[in-house]
């Protein structure tokens, strides 16, 4: 292990982990994400780490190494459906996964299970970690309030139902968990006030904050960019509006990096609003072309209320972006208002537009200002202060709380 990655667990003995998901790469979400920068950080500091992940095909695929996020590690693809109104989503089998789950167990024998997902794959590895007495940490991603993205058969009527009993899911298998955990205190909080759960950790997901590139020179031209999956919660439509109500003086573009079941409809809106000359709708991108896009952008949008981080977000304040994102859910304990960007009231497509303008019309000496506070802020979620809070949780000790995320209010 290097230098550069050494903690205060260098000199213990390395662990075997098992992380499991519903979700993994080459599928891109945040949840997959953190699953894949988890599974290669704990790799590179030297454990023996095991991923069990629905298969990419109707078949049993593992266990077998795959390299992801530059390190190499052992993937249990578990026979799995697609699931045909999602434009990707594929499932293990509910009632098969307690099966498979006990043979991977057996065959792996872990220190310690993380599930990211309690929907199939953590609900089997929970009830079989528990039985075989393995120390079991969650991460909760999920929000059910966004079912209505996964599922095109559940009618808006019974949808308060429907959430409630999403809800009660998920507690069966969350109070399996020696700990619980997600990724901000706004989430934490959340979670414990809709279900049994308590003592919810806030832990970032985390990023290499150091494999970005930063400028603080003068920037040339006016582009907005959006970063993330384009689908209906990020409510990338309203920053299309926001770009049709600037001032055309300035000259302003959008550059929207990711693609979704939303791509059509926006293209269309644009179209409609009459900036379709100024938008560009890059789809999925390599990492290459993303620190590109960010560094040459002038301010990053994220209108999402659906947040429990943003990885996305973390990104742009990694690359000296100055954000505006909408007032909502875990988005303030990234963006403090008036210091590294600005908070918009949610749904206001006016005030999305005004916080835009003003940080395009900053001065150079404020804009700068809020640069150096985007990198300032962004230091605290580090992937290596992750790293350092799953492997003493892994191992059931005591937990830094210097490590733990706290919140910090906006500025009013």
């Amino acid at each position: 292990m290097s230098d550069a990655v050494r903690s205060p667990h260098a000199d213990k003995p390395r662990l075997r982990v098992l992380i499991t998901n519903d979700t993994f790469a080459p599928e891109v979400n945040g949840n997959a994400t953190f699953a894949a920068a988890l599974a290669a950080g704990l790799t590179e500091r030297g454990h023996d780490v095991h991923v069990a992940v629905p298969s990419r095909s109707n078949r049993v695929v593992g266990p077998q190494r795959e390299t992801h996020n530059g390190q190499t590690f052992t993937v249990h693809r578990i026979y799995s459906w697609r699931w045909y109104p999602h434009p990707w989503l594929r499932f293990a089998l509910p009632w098969r996964i307690r099966h498979h789950a006990a043979r991977i167990l057996d065959e792996v024998q872990p220190d310690a299970i993380h599930f990211n997902s309690h929907i199939i794959t953590g609900r089997g590895f929970a009830v079989e970690g528990q039985r075989r007495g393995i120390r079991i940490i969650g991460t909760n991603h999920f929000m059910p309030e966004n079912l209505v993205d996964y599922t095109a058969i559940i009618p808006p009527f019974f949808m308060p139902k429907a959430i409630g009993m999403a809800w009660s899911a998920a507690d069966r298998t969350f109070v399996r968990a020696d700990r619980m955990t997600t990724p901000t205190r706004k989430a934490a909080e959340y979670l414990e006030s809709q279900t049994s759960v308590d003592g919810v950790l806030a832990i970032s997901c985390g990023l290499h904050v150091d494999r970005y590139r930063p400028s603080l020179a003068p920037k040339t031209g006016n582009r907005i960019v959006f970063l993330g999956r384009v689908v209906e919660e990020k409510r990338v439509n309203e920053l299309l509006r926001a770009l049709a109500r600037l001032d055309p003086d300035l000259g302003a573009t959008v550059e929207i990096l990711g693609g979704g079941d939303q791509l059509p409809a926006l293209k269309q809106l644009a179209a409609q609003l009459g900036v379709s000359d100024r938008v560009r709708f890059a789809g999925f991108v390599e990492h290459e072309e993303k620190l590109e896009a960010l560094s040459a952008a002038k301010v990053f949008a994220m209108p999402s209320i659906a947040e429990l981080q943003s990885i996305s977000t973390m990104e742009a304040m990694a690359s000296a972006l100055p954000v505006v994102a909408a007032d909502a859910m875990a988005l303030p304990h990234l963006v403090h208002d008036g210091e590294n960007g600005f908070l918009f009231a949610p749904g206001d497509v006016d005030d999305l537009a005004a916080k835009l303008e003003r940080v395009l019309r900053m001065p150079q000496d404020e804009y700068e200002a809020m640069q150096r506070e985007s990198l300032e802020i962004v230091q605290d979620h580090d992937i290596e202060r992750t790293l350092d809070v799953f492997e003493t949780l892994y191992r059931g000790e005591p937990v830094d709380e210097a490590l733990v995320v706290r919140a910090k209010p906006a500025a009013s």
